[in-house]
């Protein structure tokens, strides 16, 4: 392998696993030796010391991770601050309910009740830790299922799954309704269309 691309390699390998990956098990990946890997290394993190690189190469005892350099730092908190605080969308909401209220649910059940894909809200989601994996459904193809978490319930100010409001409008008397003059969903009469 030449050095450029065994360069590039333990690049990607690093900047994917984003947590610390020994020289052996980076050698072996590469089926190179340890020495000549270790060579290649410390070259590459004299390159990433140089002023203008927004990270740099850490040798933690024999493992290597890239990291955010110091200096960097505020603008990266800031970034990662302001895409966890970014309100929830519409879309979103819909399938936290569809979880909350039917958990452990597939995202093939969530795309079925919404009548969309919501892979992308899903993947949001689970960025925010609002939910979380719950292992696989015994369902042809082992679907991934997913249920809401701790973060859910500080979030929305519920001490357990048990408050969630009603579904059903049966269960509540619309007079709980008159004040805000909304009715519940399954209530409302359907919008007249403009011809």
């Amino acid at each position: 392998m030449e050095l450029k691309e065994c360069i590039g390699a333990v690049e990607a390998m690093l900047f994917a696993c984003g947590e610390p990956v020994s020289t052996a098990r980076l050698a072996q990946t590469l089926e190179m030796d340890e020495a000549t890997l270790e060579r290649v290394l410390l070259a590459m993190q004299d390159e990433y010391d140089r002023p203008e690189r927004g990270v740099r190469l850490l040798r933690l005892e024999g493992d290597w991770q890239l990291a955010t350099k110091n200096e960097w730092s505020e603008p990266v908190k800031k970034i990662l601050d302001a895409r966890r605080n970014t309100p929830l969308s519409q879309a979103a909401l819909e399938v936290l309910a569809i979880i909350a209220y039917n958990q452990p649910v597939s995202r093939g059940f969530v795309e079925q009740v919404r009548g969309v894909d919501s892979s992308s809200t899903v993947a949001k989601l689970l960025e925010k830790g609002l939910i979380e994996e719950a292992g696989r459904l015994d369902l042809p193809g082992r679907p991934i299922s997913f249920r809401t978490t701790d973060v859910f319930l500080r979030t929305f100010g519920l001490e357990s799954l048990s408050q969630l409001p009603p579904l059903h409008s049966d269960e509540l008397p619309l007079e709980q309704y008159a004040a805000t003059g909304e009715l519940p969903l399954d209530t409302q009469p359907p919008e007249e269309k403009e011809v």
